[in-house]
């Protein structure tokens, strides 16, 4: 009964809080002005949608990783970028703008992608009986229900209530990190023997897709001819994902808590890769041209 009441009551409610005080964060503009760059849009949704699940299918494939870690490591690839990517653009500093408004994109476009992609991964790892169990609508229904109304509320607070939203926004962030880190001790702890045991592969697999997301996003970012500050941005924005959402997905949603660890996993490690690939890049830009694209 008090599992229940985690996965189908607080895991939902603390991640749509996350996603409030990221609406708190984002105005219109921020939209619109991803639409004045569309070229980085392009690159990034390229990174983000197809570049991860890809990078992330092929790693699994490679190293014989299947069963419910793998599904779960590909619900993980599937979710939206996470809000702390912009945290880590600012210490790095990557375009600010641009990462706002690439989360808010990304976590519209998730609410269509992810049942495609957790479907697929179901039928391909655990088998098509499982895959053809899996509540598509209701999915699509749940994954807008914590990601579109919290961040749409967040937003219309922002308009409505200004002085207070801004006042409030630094502080429901914080809240927001402090709730993030409950939900992975919790899923940790609800199957700690689990994550013992398989320990010893899961964290390099969760590191190595890490590294290999902020390296890709950024190395296609910079070939596609964008700006240092976009490349860095795009390469954050590609391996820094929603783990709340993940683990949504796994325990609420599927009702299977074993999927939930990759994501718990990944939720912690993806700060210490993306920490240090903030600060490596922060200190290798000082000095460059950052706001013009590189020439030819």
């Amino acid at each position: 009964m008090q599992g229940d009441i985690v996965s189908g009551v607080l895991l939902p409610l603390i991640l749509a809080f996350i996603m409030f005080s990221l609406g708190l964060g984002l105005t219109p503009a921020d939209f619109r002005r991803i639409l004045a760059q569309p070229r980085a849009l392009l690159v990034g949704v390229a990174c983000h949608f197809v570049l991860l699940p890809l990078v992330c299918y092929l790693m699994l494939t490679l190293l014989g990783m299947g069963g419910v870690f793998a599904v779960g490591f590909m619900i993980l690839a599937a979710c939206p970028t996470g809000s702390t990517s912009n945290l880590l653009t600012y210490l790095a500093r990557g375009d600010v703008a641009l990462a706002l408004s690439f989360t808010a994109v990304a976590s519209v476009l998730t609410i269509f992608t992810l049942p495609l992609v957790v479907t697929w991964a179901l039928g391909h790892f655990l088998g098509a009986a499982r895959a053809v169990d899996v509540p598509v609508g209701l999915m699509m229904g749940q994954v807008a229900l914590v990601l579109g109304v919290p961040v749409s509320l967040g937003m219309w607070a922002r308009r409505r209530f200004t002085a207070w939203a801004l006042r409030f926004e630094p502080r429901a962030t914080k809240v927001a990190t402090v709730l993030f880190v409950l939900i992975v001790v919790l899923a940790v702890a609800k199957n700690w023997a689990l994550l013992v045991d398989n320990f010893g592969s899961l964290a390099p697999f969760a590191v190595a897709l890490n590294l290999s997301m902020l390296t890709l996003g950024f190395a296609v970012a910079w070939a596609a001819r964008l700006s240092y500050r976009q490349s860095v941005t795009l390469g954050i924005e590609t391996a820094v994902q929603n783990a709340a959402l993940a683990l949504v997905i796994a325990s609420t949603v599927l009702k299977d808590d074993a999927m939930a660890i990759p994501g718990a996993l990944y939720g912690v490690l993806m700060y210490a890769g993306g920490l240090v690939f903030a600060l490596a890049m922060r200190r290798f830009g000082r000095g460059r041209a950052t706001d013009a694209a590189h020439a030819a």
